[in-house]
């Protein structure tokens, strides 16, 4: 859509995307691009057998997706037992699951949508029991908003429906929806049994505990919340390829503490930033797999109050932003290429991709500057430069600052060389970023020193966990805000709610859904109704470009993608890990994973069966044994030993 000089500019986000580089394998024939560093395996060259310690963030609160607490961590889980109807490709496209669906399509779009599932005869419950209709029509009546003893965060797609009906004994689905829907293919992904969404007290609470049947390559073992690790083992009742691993254990382990828990010996694999890569690629027996990934980092901008409630303000700091610069300072470290990303609905591998970010105008502190002056923000006589403040230090007031909570801790506070004032008032701003991210935190100091070069004063600030979102960014307590959105095959569904226009509520609030920037257009929404309602094969590569292009033009500008790394032991080593590509679009192939099976293999120092020697020579170690003393059998591991300890001590100082 050509640019309107016209039209109103209102919201407020800057994406400025750093990419998760899960490592991973591909088992196709997929060049990597440049920088990433993944290992390709084919199904038959990954060893069967072992466990793989696969570290979480947190344990899960609940296994229902579909509740508000639900986390990633929720849905890898979830992603090994449950049925996916649709899995997505390396670009993010929606694939028919064969293991679940013999067949999907829309048999009908006139008078009303229908879509038709046959259900794999082959697909059963945990409990023996066949996948039918009656666990969609369940799920169904869980999830289409109608029935309020359900507590459920979503309901998209599900309240489109009209009804859910079954034939040939339930295997076969018809859905008939009262409006048509283009992302049906959403639907149904997980798929609960009808025994977890048959009652509101199931639904609620019983999911919360665990699942009473599963239909995945693994069944759930055991949930033990004190030790943080939910154990996954091979199902007996999976019908499709072999899991290759025998059991998969998630452990919630925080990330400050994963490069001393992977020297000891009790990971397989881990997500770890940049500082900790380093620290991860220096213990013996791991290596570190990085490729760009599927989210996005948003710095995002609440137009609701303060300064940024003013239109031209927002649009100033969009402008002074470099968002190359950014790229290049988070992603050239990494030999990954420094390519902001140019759209706000599409990943760049995906099918559908174009850059509309030159809608927005390329940086310039300049424009920035004159926008300012412009709205009345005049600058001030010069005051010194402060250094920023240690990451723990708690925060001296300044003159014109809001006094920072006891519970926060400022990373940094930047002044510019001349202040801005409007009326008495400083044009002063607080950034939050997770305390979890040094490269967020990183990247917080870089865009609070290009905001001092258009005379802003900005305090960048840490929250800790569940607090940065609960207490701040969805209570409006923020002025910009940094953290990321996970990409989706869905553009027309799962980015609506994040640009939506807030609506008021009964109580008088307003309802922003995931609109954090609390800032909308009525265009934008009448183009994603329009999006989800065509079923067009080109509908979401028409959403993608006409409603991007509009929301460049409300500052919702994108940088660059997002940057996990995974370690990964080498003793399984990465193409043991996973066939596919960690850091796309795809989802997990969890039958073709495989586990710590190189028992054999001499980079293996701390072996499952020398772990109670290990724990008996560690305490000797401690009371000075020297290692001529102990037996050639004993020594290699008092080496392993010293030199887990000293990694330790490095992370510690």
């Amino acid at each position: 859509m050509p640019r309107n000089s016209s039209a109103v500019v209102t919201a407020t986000a800057v994406f400025l995307l750093l990419p998760p580089a899960l490592a991973g394998c591909s088992s196709h024939s997929i060049a990597a691009p440049p920088g990433v560093d993944i290992a390709a395996a084919n199904r038959d060259q990954i060893k069967n057998g072992g466990t793989l310690r696969w570290a979480i963030d947190e344990m899960p609160a609940t296994f229902n997706v579909f509740q508000a607490d639900a986390t990633k961590d929720t849905a890898r889980v979830v992603g090994a037992v449950l049925p996916a109807l649709f899995t997505l490709d390396e670009q993010g496209s929606p694939q028919r699951n064969a293991d679940y669906l013999s067949s999907a399509s829309v048999t009908r779009t006139e008078p009303r949508q229908v879509v038709r599932y046959e259900i794999n005869p082959k697909a059963v419950w945990s409990t023996g029991e066949h996948v039918t209709a009656r666990d969609f029509a369940a799920q169904w009546a869980a999830l289409n908003g109608r029935n309020s003893a359900y507590w459920t965060s979503r309901n998209a797609g599900y309240d489109r429906i009209e009804k859910v009906s079954g034939s040939d004994g339930g295997r076969v689905v018809n859905v008939t929806f009262r409006q048509p829907y283009a992302d049906w293919r959403s639907l149904f992904s997980p798929l609960y049994p009808a025994s977890v969404t048959g009652s509101p007290a199931a639904f609620n609470d019983q999911s919360r505990k665990g699942l009473p049947a599963t239909a995945g390559p693994f069944r759930i073992k055991q949930v033990d919340r004190a030790a943080g690790q939910v154990t996954l083992s091979r199902s007996s009742k999976w019908w499709g390829d072999a899991a290759k691993l025998d059991a998969l254990a998630f452990r919630a382990v925080p990330a400050r503490r994963r490069p001393a828990t992977m020297a000891a010996g009790g990971l397989d694999i881990a997500t770890v930033d940049p500082e900790m890569a380093r620290s991860a690629a220096g213990i013996r027996g791991w290596t570190v797999r990085r490729a760009a990934g599927a989210a996005a980092v948003e710095l995002t901008l609440n137009g609701s109050a303060g300064p940024l409630s003013d239109e031209r303000v927002r649009r100033a700091v969009a402008r002074s932003i470099d968002r190359q610069a950014i790229a290049e300072a988070v992603l050239k470290p990494l030999d990954l290429p420094a390519m902001p990303l140019g759209n706000h609905l599409l990943m760049a591998s995906q099918k559908g991709y174009r850059n509309n970010s030159s809608v927005l105008g390329r940086n310039s502190t300049g424009i920035a500057n004159a926008i300012l002056y412009e709205a009345g923000w005049r600058p001030e006589a010069a005051t010194a430069q402060a250094e920023p403040a240690p990451a723990a230090a708690p925060a001296r007031p300044v003159p014109g600052q809001r006094r920072l909570p006891a519970h926060l801790s400022r990373v940094a506070l930047v002044e510019p060389e001349a202040l801005r004032q409007k009326k008495g008032k400083p044009l002063a701003l607080r950034l939050l970023v997770p305390k979890e991210s040094g490269t967020l935190r990183g990247v917080g100091k870089q865009v609070a020193k290009m905001l001092a070069k258009i005379g802003a004063r900005t305090e960048v600030v840490q929250v800790a966990g569940n607090a940065f979102f609960r207490d701040h960014v969805a209570a409006g307590e923020f002025d910009l805000a940094l953290f990321s959105w996970p990409a989706t095959a869905y553009p027309a569904t799962d980015a609506r709610p994040i640009y939506a226009k807030p609506l008021p509520a009964a109580d008088g609030s307003a309802r922003i859904e995931q609109n954090y920037a609390r800032v909308g257009t009525d265009e934008i929404d009448q183009l994603f109704a329009r999006g989800i309602a065509d079923l067009g094969p080109a509908a979401v590569q028409d959403l993608a470009t006409r409603a991007d292009a509009r929301h460049h033009e409300t500052l919702r500008a994108r940088g660059h993608g997002c940057i996990d790394q995974y370690a990964v032991r080498a003793a399984i080593g990465v193409d043991d890990v996973h066939p596919r590509q960690l850091g796309d679009l795809r989802d997990v192939e969890y039958t073709s994973m495989g586990g710590p099976c190189a028992a054999e293999d001499d980079r293996v120092v701390i072996r499952d069966r020398e772990r109670a020697m290990f724990r008996r020579l560690e305490r000797l170690d401690a009371r000075g044994v020297r290692l001529r003393d102990l037996t050639r059998r004993e020594q290699p591991v008092v080496h392993e030993h010293h030199r887990a300890a000293a990694a330790r001590r490095r992370l510690r100082g």
